[in-house]
């Protein structure tokens, strides 16, 4: 399982206290998830949320961004056909015919960046229609 997580201390809404906020995505089946959650230190507040979709919360995607730094997704050579990509990239977010050129051009290009686990998940979906790519995490 790829996962990635960040411990974010901020002020509790209810009590002012420190409130402790442990937030992640992973891929489970071969789906983006995505958890919080909390506790203060002070009072009982308290909580847990997991759930997947397409789109990971903003603010979930920023924490584990501003900790980890971006991750980078890149074809892995120059001879990548186009339809294979473009179908891995439709398929894996859904996205029109237009979209997923722009997509791939920038995939060609600059190479794509996100969270590691997004562009893990995106190189798995590559994968299945044999595109070579690498992943980059702001660590190597």
């Amino acid at each position: 399982m790829i996962t990635q997580g960040v411990t974010v201390t901020t002020r509790c809404d209810d009590c002012g206290g420190v409130l402790i906020r442990d937030i992640g995505q992973f891929i489970d089946g071969g789906q983006l998830w995505w958890g919080t959650e909390g506790s203060c230190r002070t009072c009982p507040t308290a909580w847990c949320e997991q759930d997947t979709g397409a789109a990971t919360p903003e603010a979930i995607r920023q924490a584990l961004l501003a900790e980890h730094g971006p991750a980078r997704l890149r074809l892995a050579g120059p001879g990548s056909s186009s339809v294979p990509v473009l179908r891995a990239l439709r398929e894996t977010h859904g996205l029109s015919l237009a979209q997923a050129r722009a997509m791939a051009d920038e995939l060609r290009t600059t190479g794509l960046t996100g969270t590691l686990v997004e562009m893990e998940l995106m190189a798995a979906g590559l994968g299945r229609r044999s595109v070579a790519v690498t992943v980059e995490s702001a660590a190597d």
